[in-house]
């Protein structure tokens, strides 16, 4: 099995990010969010405290101001599933693993799409953006892979970021993706 982180990696962009400016276009109350959000930035990236969940929680706060998510989710994914890489695209297999950082909820739909064999993801309630546990993340994605899969090692790893260092080291081989150029993994 191969396994690929999502944002960056097989898709272009971050689809969290996309999502959100997606759904300000088309729920503009979400604006009403902004000044709790703008707090959560500081207070995480400027003053060092806090958690990355406990930012992202914050973040997904806009979740409550979209009535049908499940349909906004299609929606959003029937305009950007096009931005999934080629790469993937010509080398997808039925058993890859996409384990990311984003919400499970967001990236369901598109690994249903693609037949994915595989998704690990952030589990985080579409309507009202709560965790359950802890962003996918750095470590966090080993020890939720290797929950699922026990000592299986991925044959190939692929990501944009040394945040996944801790997969890239438990696979076989790994590689870098930097917008469509692909790297054997070097060690930060």
């Amino acid at each position: 099995m191969n396994a690929y982180d999502f944002d960056n990696t097989v898709f272009y962009g971050d689809s969290t990010a996309r999502f959100y400016r997606f759904s300000l276009r088309r729920h503009p109350k979400i604006l009403f969010k902004a000044p709790s959000l703008l707090r959560a930035f500081v207070r995480f990236y400027i003053a060092k405290k806090g958690s990355k969940t406990e930012f992202k929680q914050t973040m997904y706060r806009f979740l409550t101001c979209i009535p049908d998510i499940d349909s906004e989710v299609e929606v959003f994914w029937e305009r950007n599933a096009a931005r999934i890489k080629p790469f993937y695209l010509k080398q997808k297999r039925s058993d890859d693993v996409i384990i990311s950082a984003s919400p499970e909820f967001l990236l369901s739909p598109v690994c249903r799409r693609l037949k994915v064999g595989c998704l690990i993801a952030s589990d985080v309630d579409k309507h009202t953006g709560v965790y359950t546990g802890v962003n996918c993340h750095g470590k966090e994605k080993v020890r939720r892979f290797c929950e699922h899969f026990g000592k299986v090692e991925p044959d190939e790893f692929y990501s944009d970021s040394h945040s996944d260092d801790p997969m890239a080291e438990i696979s076989k081989k790994a590689y870098m993706v930097k917008k469509d150029k692909i790297t054997p993994w070097e060690k930060s």
